[in-house]
């Protein structure tokens, strides 16, 4: 099956300063990839050339022709002087019935604030309420850029609980930019360390033990990474297959999800 999203030898200069050098990343389904990296890495910046709402000053951007994606973004705004409620935002996009509203709403725990004022909504209940709206596009790529901003960490815990399931149900890809290392991994597919350029790429177990990770991230980030990244007796290679302490390589699959 071809990629869902695949971008090769991405560049993107603003300003004069390069922002993005030379990336590769590539999205299946029913992957979740996730991006990870310094503040200031262009991690925003690649999700923007990815979904085409800025164009790349050098490589290639290929999107599968069915992709239907559903978007998070890092900052939403809305005009303070223009009344809206929740359902309201919710229906901009998607001619959903009120049955699929209110059952979106309702697996990120805020069905009770369909009628609520956007305007009057905490930092965590507008990110609950932005991500209900992203899936109800019924996606087959979710691109969510911090999703678990402004939630505290049960919050955090539950909303990528709530990711994987929605990609075990639907079998979408997911493209996932986010700084907790001790949560999302468990689930992560494959993780690209961004500066600029891929400093390394893979399975999260492996990126851990990554030079170039461990320059970024120190000794604490990689200590972080492995312990939610497996909690097997074996170790894996960058792409993902099992490599066991006694040398052989064994590629199976088998899920990586949260124990």
């Amino acid at each position: 099956m071809t990629a869902l999203l695949d971008l090769k030898n991405v560049g993107l200069v603003r300003s004069g300063k390069r922002i993005l050098d030379h990336v590769d990343l590539t999205v299946g389904e029913r992957e979740i990839v996730t991006l990870i990296g310094p503040n200031g890495a262009g991690k925003s910046s690649l999700v923007k050339v990815a979904l085409g709402l800025e164009n790349a000053d050098q490589g290639k951007v290929t999107r599968r022709s069915d992709l239907r994606i559903g978007y998070l973004p890092q900052r939403f705004q809305l005009d303070s002087t223009l009344p809206m409620s929740v359902r309201h935002l919710m229906k901009l996009t998607v001619d959903a019935t009120e049955g699929k509203l209110r059952a979106a709403l309702e697996e990120l725990s805020v069905g009770g604030l369909i009628d609520a004022s956007v305007h009057h909504l905490s930092g965590g209940e507008l990110q609950r309420v932005m991500l209900a709206r992203a899936m109800l596009r019924g996606p087959n790529l979710l691109v969510l850029d911090e999703p678990t901003q402004n939630l505290d960490i049960n919050g955090a815990v539950e909303c990528y609980q709530i990711i994987q399931r929605f990609r075990d149900a639907t079998g979408c890809g997911v493209l996932l930019v986010s700084h907790d290392l001790n949560i999302v991994m468990a689930a992560t597919t494959r993780v690209y360390c961004l500066n600029s350029h891929v400093c390394c790429s893979g399975h999260p177990d492996a990126v851990s033990r990554d030079p170039e990770f461990l320059r970024l991230f120190g000794p604490v980030g990689a200590s972080t990474l492995a312990l939610y990244a497996h909690h097997h007796d074996h170790e894996h290679a960058p792409d993902g297959h099992v490599v066991h302490d006694h040398g052989h390589d064994h590629k199976h699959d088998h899920p990586h999800g949260p124990h």
